[in-house]
């Protein structure tokens, strides 16, 4: 399905109500819909301070919304943040060679990961952490996770506009 196609995710993003969490439930449908997805979150990132701060999450009783966290220097963030490719584990073992909560990760019954990172402007502004079964995240689905950049860039422009309108008033 194109983006075009999506008239839940394009009502989503038209939507004044409950911005930007109705832009980025619509995306965590997009995504279920394009390459699956058990464990759904997407996180700012401030690749000039290294941290980035969780801004969606399907899950916000294990994965809540607060806070930052500092990006930890592996291969995940040469791949992720330097590169600009998608990072894919497929078994908990290569999960927990980059991510410190890997237990936590497995006890949710999941063991394979891809996270997709949003450019704009020639920046790393985001990623969308997907997380599901092991072994789930297949080079077609990889392949298929390109569609969800133009998306996720939209909700990430949409979550700045909404935080102008707060400052603002």
């Amino acid at each position: 399905m194109t983006l075009l196609e999506n008239a839940a995710f394009a009502k989503a993003i038209e939507s004044a109500e409950n911005q930007p969490d109705t832009a980025y439930a619509a995306l965590e449908g997009l995504t279920k819909e394009t390459i699956g997805v058990k464990l759904f979150t997407v996180m700012l990132c401030d690749t000039v301070t290294g941290v980035a701060s969780r801004v969606y999450s399907n899950m916000p009783d294990e994965y809540p919304v607060s806070g930052t966290k500092p990006y930890n220097p592996t291969h995940w963030s040469e791949i992720t943040l330097n590169q600009r490719k998608s990072f894919v584990a497929n078994t908990i073992e290569e999960i927990a060679d980059v991510f410190d909560d890997h237990e936590q990760i497995k006890r949710l019954g999941c063991e394979s990961v891809i996270n997709i990172p949003i450019i704009v402007m020639d920046q790393v502004v985001a990623t969308i952490n997907c997380l599901h079964d092991a072994g789930f995240y297949t080079e077609e689905r990889v392949k298929a996770a390109d569609a969800l950049k133009l998306p996720g860039a939209l909700c990430v422009l949409l979550q700045e506009k909404f935080e102008r309108m707060q400052a603002n008033g």
